[in-house]
């Protein structure tokens, strides 16, 4: 456009007669001048064709040319031919001398290395392969790669990528005659793995998928009652599983292992073991959502519609409301699927609002959830056997006229415990206005329940409404009963609490008194106290009434871990691991002298509620793998492998494959050091060693090769050191 038309166009804009045009024009030649200089200056000239050769330049323009955009680099080798990379596009060239044009995934960023598209092309060509038989891997596993450079020796470095494109291992390889083999470990995200060849800092090749990653739950530590605790437990809870069609979907979940039906607590509190290997952990808390009342409350079981039943709830149970929250929030864990969290949030208010306002299950004056007089958690109530509504002898599932009723430590415990897990829902995915407030309602309950049932050394059994009322022929002020092992895993208890309660159990241990100190309830209580109608439970030793229960003995376990008593911890899981091998079986109770405890004809062996609190007390315990977020994005570390001196080396993979994230680590102790490799899906990491008791006072700490300060923590006579990771993939050392 020349200048005359320029201020002609601008004249007739602005309404100006032709007369003033030329005194426009000379006033405004040299501002004009300058103005196009700058308008050109600012400019981004389009790619000169030449930056884009043949054989890309022709992909290139049949792609779009300009409107593709520049090159964002030189070509260089990818998968064994030249690629140049655009924003949108690559262009790879073919053998027959042509290219095509390959439109990349938005968020290719995420995928691709930025080394391989941005690092200089080396002059040399390299090529990367693994062996077919290694295309495959586990985190941890070597891979062991040969890198080939024609007619060039020297230095190469070899990098892998994950499927995430975050730098997972590195190291040097020298070629000789061409060829040059390096191993390298496997880990990071979980999918295809990228490897690249650098020659001085610049790119000589890049293989996309040169192994892909997947990652099982294992343990190996070269003890062969602890390595079989896995597999076998996996096993024995295949079993339990149950799934069928409900509503038009398929749900699937862990049945009691004295009971076909689907109920939540059985469910929820098996999540501690299949975590490690169930796809489907969300669709049974579906139908529990679905199936909440107008008030907020749930069923204890959901319907099942080929045994004729329907969802319902034995009226006695007050803990039905906290388990769907501690269940929805441990399901998000395992999957990170803030959308599915997201649409449980108005049923978690619901549930909450209902435990904590409706007088049938919160007690206003103490401020604490109430319940009929039952034996801790289970579903009957003190006194002789009643009367079902269909006419027929039961035990006392319902609330009758002269139902005691009063404060179970359990049912609040886990209720502090659901409210810390809600507020994190909220932060995560909710009203933050609402966070402070179930922190704090948590925190005003546990308050109140120490002033009203701790006794000292463990949480009172149960505190009547009446003060009058005591229990016939029993010392209930001596009663431990299992939900005291339950809230040590619940972060409700102080660490004198959680240790007092631990030591409770262990002053319990007597082999001539019972085969294990994993009681329901001790001392149990009289025949006759609780009516079963003839079932098991009536009797002393019998079922919930002073039974052997696997499960308080895995969440006894956890706990010992956490609060300083190690040794007995392990303990525990030899234990267990050693009643598994003898029996190769597992039940809900026991008789004290070690006998099976059968509780009808439905009653199966393979007990998942109790073989997942010991996998709990292996994985979270011993291996020391706390999730600290979800799909262990965030974790804590603290393998306590020094409490078996006979243990030098460990590899640990925890997986939850109803998402890609996991956590893998390799431990081995020498004379006077520990290191640990880490690796995983996760972005952080905060790892803690137990120090052995030959370790002295002055502890150093190295995080990739690089001196750190650790923090030491002193739990019991247990000493820890510490150190944050802001990534993975890196060698902890810490010597003494």
């Amino acid at each position: 456009m020349t200048l005359a038309v320029v201020v002609r166009s601008t004249a007739h804009a602005l309404r100006l007669p032709d007369s003033a045009i030329m005194p426009v024009m000379k006033r405004h030649f040299l501002w004009f001048l300058i103005i196009t200089v700058l308008i050109s200056c600012s400019s981004t000239p389009e790619p000169a064709p030449e930056t884009v050769n043949e054989p890309f330049r022709s992909a290139w323009q049949a792609a779009g040319g300009t409107r593709v955009g520049p090159p964002l680099s030189e070509p260089r080798w990818v998968d064994d031919a030249l690629v140049q990379y655009f924003a949108t596009i690559k262009i790879v060239a073919l053998e027959n001398g042509g290219a095509v044009a390959e439109l990349l995934p938005t968020n290719w960023r995420e995928q691709i290395p930025a080394a391989v598209v941005e690092l200089a092309p080396a002059p040399q060509r390299a090529s990367l392969t693994v062996a077919k038989s290694a295309t495959m891997v586990q985190p941890l596993q070597p891979i062991p790669i040969t890198v080939q450079v024609p007619d060039y020796s020297g230095v190469v470095d070899v990098q892998l990528y994950d499927a995430k494109a975050r730098l997972s291992a590195q190291g040097q390889t020298t070629i000789v005659d061409g060829v040059g083999e390096i191993v390298l470990p496997a880990g990071g995200a979980l999918g295809p793995q990228w490897a690249i060849a650098l020659i001085n800092g610049r790119l000589a090749g890049a293989r996309s998928q040169i192994v892909t990653l997947d990652a099982q739950t294992r343990l190996i530590s070269g003890q062969s009652d602890i390595d079989s605790l896995y597999p076998r437990i996996r096993r024995l809870m295949a079993e339990a599983r149950v799934s069928y069609e409900l509503n038009g979907r398929l749900i699937s979940g862990y049945r009691s292992p004295d009971n076909p039906l689907l109920w939540l607590r059985d469910h929820v509190y098996q999540g501690r073991g299949f975590r490690y290997f169930e796809h489907d952990v969300t669709s049974l808390l579906d139908a529990f959502r679905d199936a909440q009342l107008p008030d907020g409350s749930l069923p204890d079981v959901i319907d099942y519609p080929d045994r004729y039943v329907q969802a319902f709830r034995k009226e006695v149970e007050s803990d039905v409301e906290f388990l769907y929250i501690q269940g929805v929030y441990e399901a998000w864990q395992m999957t990170g699927d803030d959308e599915w969290l997201r649409s449980h949030l108005p049923a978690l208010r619901r549930a909450v609002d209902y435990i904590t306002t409706n007088p049938l299950r919160w007690n206003a004056e103490r401020g604490l959830v109430r319940r009929p007089y039952t034996i801790d958690m289970w579903d009957f109530a003190y006194g002789p056997t009643t009367i079902s509504p269909d006419g027929k002898p039961a035990p006392r599932h319902w609330i009758e006229p002269d139902t005691i009723w009063g404060t179970f430590h359990g049912d609040n415990t886990g209720l502090a415990y659901a409210l810390m897990l809600l507020a994190r829902i909220e932060q995560r995915v909710g009203e933050q206005s609402r966070v402070e407030r179930y922190f704090q309602l948590s925190d005003e309950i546990m308050q109140r329940l120490n002033d009203l049932a701790w006794n000292g050394r463990f949480f009172t059994h149960f505190v009547p409404e009446d003060p009058t009322f005591a229990p016939v022929g029993v010392d209930a002020s001596n009663q431990i009963s299992l939900s005291n092992a339950y809230a040590l895993n619940r972060r409700v208890l102080s660490v004198g609490q959680a240790q007092a309660i631990v030591e409770s159990y262990y002053a319990r241990r007597d082999f001539n008194r019972a085969f294990a100190e994993w009681y329901s309830i001790d001392p149990p209580f009289p025949a006759g106290s609780f009516g079963m109608a003839g079932g098991k439970g009536e009797q002393p030793g019998e079922y919930v009434n002073g039974g052997i229960m696997p499960l308080v003995g895995g969440e006894l376990a956890r706990g010992a871990f956490t609060f300083g008593f190690e040794p007995y911890g392990l303990d525990i899981l030899r234990r267990y691991a050693n009643l598994l091998r003898l029996t190769n079986a597992s039940y809900l109770w026991y008789y004290p002298d070690g006998r099976p405890g059968i509780s009808g004809p439905d009653t199966i062996p393979t007990d998942g509620w109790g073989s997942s609190a010991m996998l709990g007390a292996l994985f979270e315990g011993l291996a020391g793998i706390v999730d600290e977020a979800s799909r262990y994005d965030d974790a804590i570390i603290s393998p306590r492998w020094p409490v078996e001196p006979a243990i030098t080396r460990v590899e640990v993979v925890a997986r939850y494959p109803a998402s890609d994230g996991y956590v893998a680590y390799r431990w081995q102790r020498n004379d006077q050091s520990m290191q640990l490799y880490v690796t995983g899906s996760g972005r952080t990491a905060y790892v803690r060693f137990l120090l052995p008791e030959t370790a002295g006072e002055a502890i150093t700490m190295t995080v990739a090769g690089q001196p750190v300060t650790p923090t030491i923590e002193y739990i019991r006579n247990s000493r820890y050191a510490g150190v944050a990771l802001d990534r993975l993939n890196v060698m902890v050392t810490v010597s003494w």
